[in-house]
């Protein structure tokens, strides 16, 4: 799945590229696939055809690392993937699992070893591939014990199912338990201009050169609205809220992965757009004081 000559080379290539784990190269800015399925993230889309569309323009436009999760759908995220993409030329491929649904918008924590090794399986299949590129614990189990869970991670990566190891929503000290038996390649916390709750992950993770990917990376909340910072900062750069909001991630740290989620092919280029968009000092310094 990571064959180069076949990426495209768009705006997304200004992001620069990031090395998750050993030698997994990607390009700072990704997709994130959760909003390509049905209302609450549950079902088919209601138009499948331009879900696809979206995946390949994503590519088009030079994006090279494509975030799921099992339970997007659930496995509905998965299956465009591989439909759209297969088989995968250039592109990097990051999933999840480790979060049950039993409807719209909702999601229970199921870290069980053999539930995660059944997903990791199923995941596998259904993206026609014998190795995950990064496969992530979607969520910590509080109900089973945590190093039962990153032992999972450690089998299926010592059995070649698994090419590197991320975790989502997880503080420093579950970062440094689980790395005392994974190797961490990857952190996938909630994270933008308006909720920097995990300031001390990102730290950590520029400490040590593991990725960040930040979710709902494009929010900007009151920033983007008319005469708040964001908004400010879009009129003077003929750019959107969101394109500053996601560049200000990319400048913020080299370890910074956003993988900004649309089924809209006009907000996709936006998005990518944010890749050539450079903030100046005060900009920045603005924007960091305003979130603060």
């Amino acid at each position: 799945m990571t064959d180069d000559t076949a990426v495209e080379t768009g705006p997304v290539s200004a992001s620069g590229e990031f090395t998750l784990g050993d030698d997994l190269r990607v390009r700072r800015l990704g997709y994130g696939a959760m909003r390509l399925t049905g209302e609450g993230i549950w079902g088919p889309p209601k138009d499948p055809e331009n879900a696809v569309a979206v995946l390949r323009r994503a590519v088009e436009l030079g994006v090279d690392f494509v975030d799921t999760a099992d339970s997007y759908g659930p496995y509905v995220s998965e299956e465009l993937i591989r439909e759209a993409l297969y088989p995968y030329r250039g592109i990097t491929v990051a999933t999840k699992a480790g979060l049950l649904r039993t409807g719209p918008n909702r999601w229970i924590p199921c870290g069980r070893p053999d539930y995660l090794r059944q997903e990791a399986e199923m995941s596998l299949r259904r993206l026609g591939v014998e190795t995950l590129d990064l496969f992530q614990l979607h969520r910590i189990d509080p109900h089973v014990a945590a190093d039962e869970q990153f032992g999972l991670l450690a089998d299926l990566q010592r059995e070649g199912k698994v090419r590197e190891v991320g975790l989502s929503q997880v503080s420093v000290a579950e970062i440094e338990a689980a790395g005392r038996i994974v190797d961490v390649a990857s952190v996938q916390n909630r994270y933008n201009l308006v909720d920097r709750s995990s300031d001390d992950v990102l730290r950590h993770c520029t400490a040590h050169g593991i990725g960040f990917i930040p979710w709902a990376p494009a929010d900007a909340g009151k920033l983007a609205e008319p005469g708040h910072a964001a908004a400010r900062a879009a009129d003077a750069l003929g750019a959107t809220p969101a394109q500053v909001a996601l560049a200000w991630l990319l400048q913020r740290s080299s370890v910074m992965l956003p993988i900004p989620g649309t089924s809209s092919l006009e907000h996709l280029v936006e998005n990518c757009g944010a890749a050539t968009l450079e903030l100046d000092r005060d900009t920045v310094a603005t924007l960091d004081a305003a979130g603060s």
